[in-house]
């Protein structure tokens, strides 16, 4: 993984990217824009963000899938997307960052691809004869979170469906964004539960990667937003990583998903490393109460997961992490940029699924398979 970084016009943004053997041609980036300046107003900090994606798109190819983060999405949601000039799959969620600004943003560009509507909200990006469909921004209008979870994952089958494609053989990456989730992610589980059980994604299958946390959008009576991947092509297979040296089986504790999914194409490999936290084989919270260890520990965590999948931190192109509480966003800051100067990555506000965890990562590693050799 190559990293760059630029500076400038009250703009960071770090970039992680993947080039082809011997560096020829960049193949996919990975970039998380963070602004400087924490005393502008949204407005104006929405014009210096969009710019800073329009260089970042200018440079690294085409958008295939882009994540806002906002600190107000009530009163911030419809002025972005009225600015919007870019046509793949938002992802718009209520999670502050961090940094005291009002706005952040991942974008994940590839050179080649070829990005398509869908239908259904759904966006189709193709290349090398292998299809992706992302899933971006899914809100249910039924009332609480166990309906708005089983409607959405439903309609995100029955899309799929539409394409030939089915949710247990091809959706590889899902992210569970809830509002009040120390209230509201009992029926998430029990509603993913029920759509998986229909699926046949049970502990003797498989399920899929995921992250569930806390996670606002404009609507009040939306608890939950669902975003997806799947894949679909000749040459591509997945596979499910579990760390059970330091994990265990998600089922173990009454959720379904995956800590880890592996993406195996004919010339490279994705790995999407679930939402993770201070945990241990046996589903315990390691380090109750104190962040610096429990932050040690989930990296560790993480690290174990991109080992199985043949990979290192050197691999990750970019990282989100989850905290509680907003006062310990110093020390976390501290010990990310020790341990990785040189990665993208966001720190928000959003609280992890179990009280007692205080901060969560999840992050994306790309391989090509001459690096596995």
């Amino acid at each position: 993984m190559l990293y760059t970084s630029y500076s400038g016009n009250n703009t960071l943004i770090r970039t992680g990217k993947w080039l082809t053997e011997g560096g020829k041609r960049q193949m996919e980036s990975f970039s998380v824009i963070t602004l400087c300046d924490a005393v502008m107003p949204f407005g104006e900090q929405l014009e210096v963000m969009l710019a800073g994606i329009r260089r970042t798109i200018q440079e690294q190819g085409t958008p295939v899938f882009v994540r806002f983060f906002l600190s107000d999405p009530a009163n911030q949601e419809a002025a972005l997307r009225g600015k919007l000039d870019f046509d793949c799959a938002v992802s718009v969620v209520g999670q502050t960052p961090l940094n005291g600004t009002k706005i952040a943003a991942m974008v994940w560009c590839r050179t080649g691809a070829q990005v398509c509507r869908a239908g259904n909200g759904m966006y189709k990006v193709s290349e090398r004869g292998i299809d992706e469909y992302w899933f971006a921004g899914g809100l249910s209008e039924l009332e609480g979170s166990y309906n708005q979870t089983v409607a959405l994952l439903d309609r995100l089958a029955s899309d799929l469906q539409g394409h030939g494609l089915t949710l247990e053989e091809n959706c590889v990456r899902t992210w569970l964004f809830v509002q009040n989730i120390d209230v509201n992610y009992k029926g998430v589980v029990e509603g993913r539960n029920n759509v998986f059980d229909r699926h046949g994604l049970t502990p003797d299958t498989h399920f899929i990667a995921s992250t569930g946390i806390e996670g606002r959008v404009a609507g009040h009576d939306n608890k939950v937003m669902l975003d997806a991947v799947s894949v679909s092509g000749p040459g591509v297979s997945v596979s499910y990583l579990h760390g059970v040296t330091h994990l265990n089986r998600t089922s173990q504790y009454g959720v379904r998903f995956e800590r880890g999914t592996v993406v195996q194409y004919p010339d490279r490999r994705h790995v999407f490393i679930s939402g993770t936290a201070s945990i241990d084989n046996k589903g315990q919270i390691l380090y109750e109460n104190d962040i610096v260890r429990q932050t040690g520990r989930m990296i560790e965590n993480v690290e174990v997961l991109l080992r199985e999948a043949g990979c290192g931190f050197d691999d990750v192109a970019g990282m989100t992490v989850y905290l509680r509480d907003p006062s310990d966003y110093a020390v976390v800051e501290r010990i990310f940029s020790e341990r990785f100067p040189q990665h993208p990555r966001v720190i928000t506000l959003a609280p992890v699924c179990r009280p007692g965890w205080l901060i969560e990562m999840e992050c994306l590693a790309v391989r090509g398979n001459s690096e596995l050799l």
